[in-house]
């Protein structure tokens, strides 16, 4: 189950905000029944990108053997 303040792993494009899957955010907020979480998505040096309203399938856990990759975030 997903708590807020977990890091969760977006699965599914959000091109209008330049994110994309396998991006990291933290959940700022959980909506009841967990139908859908705010993440907040900053960048490697702690600038916020993004705050999102997303539903329960656009995310997922962050699994314990994965490792993060830098990517440059795309301008929108």
């Amino acid at each position: 189950m997903i708590h807020e303040h977990d890091r969760v792993v977006l699965t599914a494009p959000l091109a209008e905000e330049g994110l994309e899957p396998g991006d990291i955010g933290a959940v700022v907020h959980i909506y009841p029944r967990h139908e859908a979480y705010e993440i907040e998505f900053v960048t490697l040096t702690g600038k916020t990108a993004a705050v999102v309203t997303v539903s329960a399938e656009q995310v997922r856990p962050v699994a314990s053997t994965e490792i993060p990759h830098a990517r440059e975030l795309a301008h929108h």
